[in-house]
């Protein structure tokens, strides 16, 4: 019998009895185990009694002298609670544990035919449980097959419509690619009729100056043909004007004509390309054409897109657009290379690289305490290994962040460890304003790219700052309950801010109501490093979970997360364009991610630079600054030995 059955029998005995005081032990307040009376007629559990008496020599209830000696055992008790606690566990008892139990008194008398008969109803009965268990599997197993069934089902027709849209797409790739092959055939036609009506123009041309010379042997009796130089050139140029229309295999057929596309080895690397991520590439497509498909088309919109043929989806249009950014760029190529430390200062982590509104300058900062400005075009053409800033500007803290006002080309922010917000004047290598309110780390500041006057800031002391550089003092803030770790307008407003924080979370707030985020974007599983918008609706993060995710800002949902470099712990840099995003790898490589596929690109490795870096611990470095150059494939990458490297996406 189990201990729970017991239990449970002692506890109901216990309510029948109205919990009598005189069956409940003083000192556990529990049912009396193993009675035992005192001299002073009470009665209690044995070892709790024993117990009590180690530490005093009284009795619980009446203070009266007791030792163990006056200690006698309660018998009657004793009986009476093993009966009450037998007759409570036959009631709770399962049929099958009465039937055991009577059996095994030994005051049992049965007989063999009983028995028999008892053996047989058994007998029937495991036969019948048996039976119910067999059905309930078998109904089990059909409902596993029809639902999986069903699921099959779903995906048949999952498959079949996605059948239907390739069918679809590749008839109208394949009238496109025909209108392409005559539109070009024409255009080689026309191309060559030109040609040969210019060389006709100069060959009579030529035959006027000689006229009284060729006359007398080259006319006809009859004066009106020229049987001899001009025949035979329009005999060629007939024949070059008949060339077009030779007899020849279409070039669609599948046959190897000279009207094929050669197949050059730059069309093979992008088909490589291609097979290497055609799970990636086909999820994409997948996903474009069913949400196409499930979209109600307009006619407005249709009409106002030229490019849009008949019969070819808007989301076909939208996966060949990837598929050739995807597939143009197979590696990164270093164009230039500069270093950016200097003798005086051993600290040389890039923690911020940013292009102005030109790109014509571009601006480092980190560590060393130094906003270091060069100009691209010297840096690119002039190979040096070190080249000079053309403006260099002191601080007083290590710095975090570097922002380009996008109107004044000339201004620049810059947050720094000691939680100063700066505005520079980069002409005048003088600061014009600075900002002292955060109590902590400032990791990220960002001038608006509609309102040049604000910009906004985020600190360790969890708290967002929105700044004019016409106040001394911040506008407003935003009190958050985790430390900020990055902040970014959205590019089409000066009142939509992305705010990524330490609670894994990116906070999306309109600055006319901050009491509460329009949207909190969750996925990451640890802080946000970085926030960056591709479009005003496009929204990337960087995360130390080794992770990129793109968002949608305006349906407030997840797109796509991008993985493959590896970011646990440090600040490695994220940067996007239109097509491209690029972040810092911890294994000191820059990792190119197109937004459409989850896998990388294309990625590059810094390498040690002397012999004494490459006797060191190579692995402790990692990428810390990253910037593409506006909407081009040229990018800037840093890294934590002070190495800045300008890299370009290359077939």
């Amino acid at each position: 019998m189990s201990v729970t059955t017991e239990a449970a029998a002692v506890t109901t005995m216990g309510e029948e009895l109205e919990l009598d005081k005189d069956l409940l032990c003083p000192i556990c307040m529990g049912m009396i185990k193993d009675a035992f009376l005192t001299a002073c007629g009470h009665s209690f559990c044995y070892m709790c009694i024993v117990t009590h008496l180690q530490n005093k020599s009284d009795c619980p209830r009446c203070s009266q002298y007791l030792t163990k000696n006056l200690l006698y055992p309660n018998f009657l008790l004793n009986k009476l609670l093993k009966n009450a606690s037998a007759r409570q566990i036959a009631k709770t008892a399962s049929p099958v544990d009465r039937l055991r139990v009577a059996l095994q008194q030994k005051d049992c008398v049965i007989s063999v035919k009983e028995l028999d008969g008892l053996l047989s109803l058994l007998s029937e009965k495991k036969q019948k449980m048996e039976q119910q268990e067999a059905e309930t599997n078998m109904q089990i197993l059909l409902d596993f097959l029809h639902c999986l069934r069903k699921q099959k089902l779903d995906e048949l027709n999952e498959v079949q419509t996605d059948l239907q849209y390739i069918k679809e797409d590749i008839s109208a790739v394949e009238r496109h690619r025909i209108e392409l092959y005559h539109a070009r055939e024409r255009y080689s036609a026309k191309l060559r009729t030109l040609l040969d009506d210019s060389v006709a123009t100069k060959v009579w041309s030529s035959t006027d100056k000689h006229t009284n010379v060729l006359m007398p042997n080259t006319c006809s009796p009859q004066g009106g043909s020229l049987p001899g130089l001009f025949q035979n050139k329009t005999v060629d140029v007939k024949v070059q004007r008949n060339y077009p229309i030779q007899p020849r295999k279409d070039a669609f057929s599948g046959s190897n004509t000279q009207n094929s596309l050669p197949q050059s080895g730059l069309i093979i690397a992008r088909k490589r390309r291609i097979h290497a991520q055609f799970n990636e590439l086909q999820e994409c497509y997948l996903q474009k054409r069913r949400h196409e498909s499930s979209q109600p088309h307009r006619q407005g919109e249709k009409d106002a897109n030229p490019i849009c043929r008949e019969g070819y989806n808007p989301g076909l249009q939208d996966f060949q657009s990837v598929l050739t950014t995807f597939t143009r760029y197979s590696r990164l190529r270093v164009i230039a290379e500069l270093r950016h430390g200097d003798l005086f200062h051993s600290a040389n982590i890039v923690s911020s690289i940013e292009f102005d509104r030109d790109d014509e300058l571009f601006a480092t900062a980190g560590v060393s305490k130094r906003i270091k400005v060069f100009e691209f075009s010297t840096v690119v053409n002039e190979p040096a290994d070190v080249h000079c800033p053309v403006v260099e500007m002191s601080t007083r803290s290590k710095l975090s962040c570097l922002s380009w006002n996008k109107y004044s080309k000339n201004v620049i922010a810059s947050s720094d460890y000691e939680g100063i917000v700066t505005v520079w004047d980069v002409n005048t290598r003088q600061s014009v304003m600075e900002y002292e309110e955060h109590e902590k780390r400032a990791w990220s500041v960002d001038f608006s790219r509609t309102e040049p006057s604000m910009l906004v800031s985020g600190s360790d002391d969890c708290k967002v700052k929105v700044w004019c550089t016409k106040q001394e003092a911040s506008v407003f803030n935003i009190d958050m309950k985790a430390n900020i770790c990055c902040v970014k307008y959205n590019p089409g407003s000066s009142i939509y801010v992305a705010v990524g924080s330490a609670d894994h979370h990116i906070h999306y707030f309109d600055l006319r109501n901050t009491s509460t985020p329009v949207n909190v974007f969750r996925g990451h599983r640890k802080a946000v490093s970085y926030v960056k918008f591709l479009s005003s609706n496009e929204l990337a993060s960087a995360s130390t979970d080794s992770t990129l995710r793109l968002w949608d800002v305006k349906e407030n949902s997840a797109v796509r997360t991008l993985r493959g470099h590896t970011n646990e712990k440090n600040f490695v840099g994220l940067t996007v364009n239109n097509e491209y995003v690029a972040c810092g790898s911890e294994t000191n490589e820059v990792f190119v991610y197109h937004k459409a596929i989850s896998k990388p690109a294309t990625w590059h490795k810094f390498g040690s630079p002397d012999l004494e870096d490459a006797e060191e611990d190579v692995g402790s470095y990692f990428i810390s600054a990253v910037c593409w150059k506006s909407d081009s494939p040229t990018m800037l990458a840093a890294n934590s030995q002070g190495t800045i490297k300008v890299l370009v996406l290359a077939a």
